[in-house]
This record gives structure tokens, sequence and C-alpha cells, in this order.
């Protein structure tokens, strides 16, 4: 079992064609493919805000539009530009840009924590 699952970010580390192998690492975790595997892998140009926490990248594309106004959050926002180390690039609208900084309030998580720790 490979322990990967989907959204799982991997950088292809070594490549075999004599053994018809590739090799990806995860976290600094090496998984190995065969050549029948590697429908099973999907090159990333994007995640999401919540997949990039905890982490930071050379460069950042944030993309506001007012037709993502559910995800237009001063805190989503601030993480999403907090991820970047050298630029970072707003594309989108000055509308939805304002409509992000002034939204500060967060949606309600029910996630039953309290349930599960008792």
């Amino acid at each position: 079992m490979k322990e990967t699952f989907n959204g799982d970010i991997g950088r292809i580390v070594g490549i075999d064609p004599a053994e018809q192998k590739l090799q990806v690492t995860y976290d600094n975790r090496v998984v190995d493919y065969e050549w029948s595997e590697l429908d099973e892998l999907v090159l990333a140009y994007a995640i999401s805000i919540h997949k990039s926490q905890g982490s930071e990248y050379p460069a950042v594309v944030i993309p506001l539009l007012s037709q993502h106004y559910v995800m237009l959050q001063r805190n989503l926002l601030y993480t999403a530009i907090t991820r970047g180390k050298r630029i970072v690039v707003l594309v989108g609208s000055r509308r939805a840009i304002a409509m992000a900084v002034k939204n500060n309030r967060v949606r309600q998580r029910y996630t039953n924590l309290r349930d599960r720790l008792n």
C-alpha cells in the first residue's frame, strides 16, 4: 500500500527506464511507482489555500473573483498571502479584494470535536 491520498503533493525524484519505475517524494517519504501505475499520478498546477497551510512557496498567485464570494474571507486571504516567500500576485478584481478584506467573519465549523474527545 502506497499510503498516498488525493491532494497529496509529491515531487518526482527518480526515473528508472530499465526497471520501468518512478520514484516520488511525499513529505520526505519516497514512494515507488511501476510504469503501470503512472495513471494514478496527475500533474498539479495549483493547490488550495487550505492545502498550503504550514508551507511556503517561492511564488504564489491568488485568484480573487467576486463570483467566489463564499471564499472571500480576510483570514483566507491572509493565509494565502503569507505562503509566498518572494512574490505574491493577486489576480482578479479590486471589488473581490475589498470584499475579502472587509469580511472578518469566520464561518462556524461543526466538527463534533468535543463529543469525540469525550
